[in-house]
């Protein structure tokens, strides 16, 4: 998510959500001020089209670098003509819609609708209050159809994108993707480790000696000391060193944060984090780690990974396989997960991420003529036809449904099946921008084919992570903090991530001593007052805990 306002940009990493019980009162007294506007100017619930006559609705949506042209997009045509709304597409630059979307608001020059825009809960707090954003408590009401179900599939959402006051600003996207939630993985070529008659390590100390092995046994076979034992990238997602190996020394969740003893804390200002940053530079200092990881970013690291001559990477951090080599790239099997590693204490770990939704992806604002349609279109993107369609494609063309007996993921029979892969530029479907609610029964009922199914095979990796993710009541839950504290975090945050950041780069690459820089490490994260930062998420840890 990203913020509206420049001060409150840097809270995006740390995933911050509302979390609130919904309002009844506020709900109905809603639905009294809207009720003269909802009648008339749609169909009744569940029935299509949405509108008698053609209705437009403008619509601001984060550019996509696979999607070809939202106008002409089969998924649009596909909608509009379900619908009867046509959609007058405004496209926000993928890499600048944050600047796009605060620009617009402030200037009061906005669409009807923001789709895929990532509107933060901040943002959802202060124009919703100003008359901005709508709030659709009273459409859900009348007109959820698939929003009342996803409530009941999904209990938690309607909690994590309620606002304190009991109004609801956005549609979110559910996303319950099981190798997603055990992400923080590591990649190892296995015919290295096959030639050289390696096991898979399953402790630090035997990683350590896989690693060398890779750089001083020639592996690759071309006679040349080319081999890259591990790498990774500058950001995600998950392909940071500072994801992975630490949790072979502390217990984290997927922020770097922790629960104890029901108090808030971080991970990068405790002695195990230390230990971990040793680990590090010990393989850093002989030359078992490149130094492209603190450098280049995911493109780069893919380029690396589909060298076309030869293979010459040996372990690489990423969520997935697709991070750093294609899915019908011949290398792609060859790569397998290592499992968490223990370390030296013999803490084995491995962060997990229980929460599934994207707030923010479907807003509704005062300048929408008829906002029960744009509700309603909304509503229905929550179906699973219009879910498979905007995020693989049309039926019978880009997925099938399986033959009776053909198996999913889960082992049951399975629902649909890709017959076309995903991530290539095309015009089919919105490339899983918006709203959509992919359940995590819907995820694992794709069709398990053994030979070609990168579902299954990212769930059977998955499941060596499993055992060792990490106690939910150990994790720091999606938060909702006020106005005033976001403000003040997204400043404390941006600069102890910064800080933290830069730390733990020099003291890897040996540019800075760990064992003699720490305590001043240390003390200038509490110059940066690191106390406040998590003064703050404890008051609203304690508020979470209090209502549950």
């Amino acid at each position: 998510m990203k913020r509206g306002l420049k001060a409150l940009v840097a809270i995006t990493a740390s995933s911050v959500v509302l979390l609130s019980a919904c309002s009844d009162s506020g709900s109905k007294e809603a639905a009294k001020q809207t009720e003269a506007i909802i009648d008339d100017q749609v169909t009744p619930a569940g029935q299509f089209p949405i509108t008698k006559e053609k209705t437009t609705l403008k619509v601001m949506v984060k550019g996509s670098s696979i999607v070809e042209n939202f106008a002409t997009n089969e998924f649009t045509k596909w909608l509009e003509e379900k619908t009867n709304i046509h959609i007058d597409w405004e496209v926000a630059p993928e890499k600048t819609f944050a600047e796009k979307l605060n620009v617009s608001l402030a200037s009061g020059d906005y669409p009807d609708v923001l789709l895929n825009m990532s509107v933060s809960p901040i943002q959802q707090s202060i124009y919703g209050k100003d008359g901005v954003f709508i709030p659709l408590n009273p459409y859900i009401d009348k007109y959820g159809v698939e929003m009342k179900k996803m409530f009941e599939q999904v209990t938690y959402v309607k909690d994590l994108i309620t606002m304190p006051d009991g109004k609801i600003y956005s549609v979110p996207q559910v996303n319950d993707c099981y190798h997603c939630s055990l992400g923080q993985k590591m990649w190892i070529y296995k015919p290295w480790l096959d030639k050289l008659g390696l096991k898979m390590p399953e402790t630090t100390e035997e990683f350590y000696q896989v690693l060398k092995a890779f750089k001083e046994k020639d592996p690759n076979g071309n006679g040349k000391a080319d081999e890259i034992p591990l790498v990774g990238a500058t950001n995600g997602p998950s392909s940071t060193l500072d994801l992975f190996l630490p949790s072979a020394f502390i217990e984290k969740d997927f922020n770097l944060r922790f629960v104890k003893d029901g108090k808030v804390q971080v991970a990068y200002n405790q002695p195990e984090w230390k230990e971990a940053l040793k680990y590090l530079n010990k393989m850093f200092a002989e030359g078992l780690i490149s130094p492209q990881t603190f450098t280049q970013d995911r493109n780069q690291l893919k380029q690396m990974g589909m060298n076309p001559e030869i293979p010459i990477l040996g372990a690489i951090a990423s969520q997935n396989q697709t991070v750093f080599v294609d899915v019908d790239n011949a290398r792609f099997k060859d790569y397998i997960s290592v499992p968490p590693l223990k370390g030296p204490t013999g803490i084995r770990s491995t962060a997990y991420n229980p929460y599934a939704v994207s707030a923010g992806q479907y807003v509704v604002t005062n300048k929408a003529k008829n906002p029960a349609a744009a509700f309603r279109m909304a509503d229905l993107l929550l179906s699973e036809e219009a879910t498979l369609r905007s995020t693989q494609g049309r039926p019978d063309q880009e997925w099938v449904r399986p033959a009776q007996g053909e198996l999913g993921v889960n082992g049951k029979q399975a629902v649909w099946k890709p017959i076309v892969s995903f991530g290539k530029l095309q015009n089919i479907h919105w490339a899983q921008a918006g709203p959509s609610l992919r359940t995590n029964e819907l995820r694992l009922s794709v069709a398990a084919d053994p030979k070609n199914s990168l579902e299954l095979i990212l769930y059977n990796e998955t499941k060596k992570y499993e055992p060792f993710g990490t106690n939910p009541s150990k994790i720091v839950p999606p938060l909702f903090f006020t106005n005033e504290q976001a403000e003040e975090l997204s400043t404390l945050e941006k600069t102890l991530t910064d800080y933290r950041t830069e730390f733990f780069a020099k003291t890897v690459t040996g540019s800075l001593d760990v064992e003699k820089e720490w305590n001043n490490y240390l003390s200038t994260l509490d110059k940066m007052n690191i106390k406040r930062y998590l003064e703050i998420y404890q008051q609203a840890y304690t508020q979470f805990k209090a209502k549950k």
